[in-house]
């Protein structure tokens, strides 16, 4: 018992120390990405039709899209990844995940993962879009390539999809503590898996070109480092908080030895 009160008492020890101070290596590393992000959607919209990447994403559209006749991008893992960035991974990422922190009781994350969907899929995706409005891939019976297999909105730069993804990945991380270091590292490996993919199925689906969700993954990890570098004291101030089930049960336990000792005093 005296063992789980010591835990409790020094989780909540935890949580009332000040943070660290704010990684400047963080911000420049998402300032980076956000201009790369910006540099790319100006040189595209210089000719949208056929800007400087257009012959290497031509060649891997050659080498990985797929017709309407083929079941390779109709199982499990490709349509996990379409459904990622639609209706049911938005329910996820916008209702499920931001609710789950605040049932316990870590409103401030729920607030940084909100607000890192709000700029990544939302802002900068729907900005850009409507700046650059590069073309989708379409349909050349000829060389044998086919127009995108799901319904798609405007603009193909870039890729909302991998925006979503890759800022899922690494808020995730975010919300980690660092004192779970196997933890973090295993989601590390687990977001770089959803970031390929991503990558991977939005060409495979005549969805994308290339440069677009791979701009697609800068964008989302770049807005998603800015703002844990902003929001990095509240991060901390809930890493360093129990779960109410296990507040209550550590101050049961706190209780209980307490009153342990009081009848132990002569």
């Amino acid at each position: 018992m005296r063992r789980l009160a010591d835990q409790g008492d020094s989780v909540t020890a935890a949580a009332s120390l000040p943070p660290p101070p704010r990684p400047a290596a963080m911000l420049w590393w998402a300032l980076g990405l956000l201009a790369v992000f910006a540099a790319m959607g100006a040189a595209i919209a210089v000719d949208p039709s056929a800007p400087f990447p257009q012959p290497l994403d031509d060649a891997w559209r050659g080498l990985v899209g797929v017709g309407p006749d083929s079941g390779a991008y109709s199982w499990f893992l490709p349509m996990f990844f379409q459904l990622f960035g639609e209706l049911p991974g938005v329910f996820v990422t916008v209702v499920v995940i931001p609710l789950a922190l605040v049932l316990i009781g870590r409103w401030r994350s729920a607030l940084f993962f909100l607000s890192v969907i709000a700029l990544g899929p939302g802002l900068l995706s729907q900005a850009m879009k409507n700046l650059v409005d590069r073309p989708r891939p379409a349909a050349d019976p000829v060389l044998g390539l086919f127009e995108p297999l799901f319904s798609v909105d405007h603009g193909s730069f870039p890729s909302g999809h991998s925006i979503s993804a890759a800022a899922t990945a690494v808020s995730i991380a975010a919300l980690i503590p660092p004192s779970r270091a196997l933890a973090r590292r295993a989601w590390w490996v687990i977001g770089a898996l959803l970031m390929a993919g991503m990558a991977w199925q939005r060409t495979l689906v005549n969805a994308h070109w290339l440069s677009d969700t791979l701009v697609g993954l800068v964008t989302g990890a770049g807005a998603a480092l800015l703002l844990w570098w902003a929001f990095w004291p509240w991060l901390h101030r809930d890493y360093g908080r129990p779960i109410p089930r296990a507040r209550r049960r550590d101050v049961a336990t706190r209780s209980t030895t307490l009153s342990t000792k009081r009848k132990a005093t002569p």
